[in-house]
């Protein structure tokens, strides 16, 4: 049995996602969001981010984690912050000593679908039937951290 935790990063709304894997059965622990004020300064926001990522680390004593991998950002503000939510996450992770593995966001889609440029409403369909789920899980912050979370669950030479 192995537990592994999912992240898609943000700033204000970082989606996670816990599940198990035993054998060839996966299923879901807890998924949500860590969500921070929009009005306060990055330092905070990364400390709040950071102090929640613990406590679910803490909770669930995870040995690997999925995080998605930034891509281009219209607004370059939002990507540095991103970033350096990214940086604060993979930190924590790193200190805590848990296996990380990163996807970009056309591997998650191609990995959970089958199209690498699935729509949203696809992916969350495709997670629907996986784990089977009654309703799509939302919101997409947290379905998007499932997803990293399922492919991270897949990788070879670790489970």
């Amino acid at each position: 049995m192995s537990i592994i935790l999912g992240i898609d990063p943000g700033t204000t709304t970082v989606g996670f996602a816990v599940i198990e894997k035993s054998g060839r059965n996966v299923s879901i622990l807890n998924y949500g969001v860590i969500t921070t004020p929009p009005k306060i300064s990055i330092a905070l926001k990364l400390q709040d981010i950071t102090k929640d990522l613990e406590d679910l680390i803490n909770t669930y004593h995870p040995t690997v984690c999925g995080i998605e991998k930034l891509f281009f950002f219209n607004n370059q503000k939002t990507g540095i912050d991103v970033a350096q939510a990214r940086g604060a996450i993979l930190l924590t992770l790193q200190k805590k000593g848990i296996q990380i593995y990163e996807f970009t966001p056309l591997q998650v889609k191609r990995g959970i679908s089958g199209n690498g440029s699935a729509k949203k409403e696809q992916v969350q369909n495709a997670l629907k039937i996986i784990f089977k789920l009654e309703t799509i899980p939302k919101p997409d912050d947290a379905a998007d951290a499932i997803a990293i979370a399922y492919l991270a669950s897949l990788q070879k030479n670790r489970l």
